[in-house]
């Protein structure tokens, strides 16, 4: 009896201590970050990228998508830390999911090149992308939110990180909710946050699969007409990417505006991609995507609460990490 009541007593304190653990390292994750970090440090530092983000997106709109997805891939892996602007063989950028289709990463060097003139050493990259995504969605969606800051900025960056975390095109709804709560995101987050696709491009080789060798049902059949019109059918048997690999938008209503029309897609069986058609196919996700179909305000406050969310995960804050001098390399 003795022995059984000193188990149950160290299983409850491990228990404890597990849990202390878990609610210690959440904690970690956001404490240090604060709207308005920069306030004293670096008072011209949200303006100076915020002028960086209207001068390219005024040229090109397409930036907008590229700097909010590379926001995303960065927090995805490793956490917010600037990782995926690292240069290197063996680093972030030259992973498949991102290897020639990030976007964007100019803009974050000519805001880091004058703020390290007029705030040498304070403002982290990780927090320049924050911005610049949050920009990018006020530029192109009129979606404003104000951003915590305080990130600091990784030294590391792997190849095999964005695999094992990014979700590919692929994904069915249960496999996106899966991923998605692995870094502390809903259901209805996920669904939210990929809205973003309102906006952008994308290969032909990330849809492919829905159009060759047949036509997936789920897909609107002049839409795939369209499409095929666009993307050649793959090789057999290639041993390589292919030779060409168009680009289309993946809105077809408003490609230049971040808004709830991509919702009303997805009604229309014109989701482009297979992780995007699925959210109204799946009883999961469904009824999701038709609230946020009807009300576009609605899904706009809720995609700036989960983008703020998102720019929180597994951030390095306080001694941790540094302040990169170029973001595309560690100091």
């Amino acid at each position: 009896m003795a022995s059984t009541n000193k188990a149950v007593i160290s299983l409850l304190l491990l228990s404890c201590l597990v849990l202390l653990v878990s609610v210690s390292s959440a904690a970690n994750s956001t404490t240090g970050l604060k709207v308005g970090f920069y306030r004293k440090s670096c008072p011209p530092a949200e303006a100076i990228v915020q002028k960086y983000v209207n001068k390219f997106v005024f040229r090109n709109p397409g930036f907008a998508a590229g700097l909010i997805r590379l926001h995303f891939h960065d927090c995805f892996v490793r956490g917010c830390d600037a990782s995926v602007l690292l240069d290197g063989a063996n680093s972030e950028k030259q992973s498949i999911p991102n290897r020639g289709s990030l976007r964007g990463f100019e803009i974050i060097d000519a805001a880091k090149a004058e703020l390290e003139i007029r705030c040498p050493g304070i403002v982290s990259c990780a927090d320049i992308l924050a911005f610049a995504a949050r920009d990018s969605s006020w530029r192109v969606g009129d979606i404003y939110y104000e951003v915590p800051a305080g990130r600091r900025d990784g030294n590391e960056s792997n190849t095999l990180d964005p695999l094992l975390n990014l979700p590919p095109p692929f994904f069915n709804a249960t496999q996106l909710r899966d991923n998605f709560a692995r870094k502390g995101l809903t259901l209805d987050e996920m669904v939210t946050l990929s809205g973003a696709h309102s906006i952008g491009i994308a290969h032909c080789t990330s849809f492919n699969g829905r159009l060759y060798p047949t036509v997936d049902p789920t897909l609107d059949p002049n839409y795939a007409v369209f499409l095929r019109n666009i993307c050649p059918a793959p090789v057999a048997n290639a041993t390589g990417p292919p030779s060409v690999n168009p680009t289309v938008n993946q809105d077809v209503i408003t490609p230049k505006r971040l808004d709830n029309l991509y919702y009303e897609l997805l009604k229309q069986k014109k989701g482009l991609l297979t992780s995007d058609q699925v959210l109204l196919t799946s009883t999961l996700t469904s009824k999701i995507v038709l609230k946020n179909a009807q009300n576009g305000p609605a899904w706009a406050k809720k995609f700036a609460a989960a983008m703020i969310k998102m720019g929180k995960i597994d951030v390095l804050t306080g001694t941790q990490g540094e302040i990169r001098e170029n973001c595309r390399l560690v100091n």
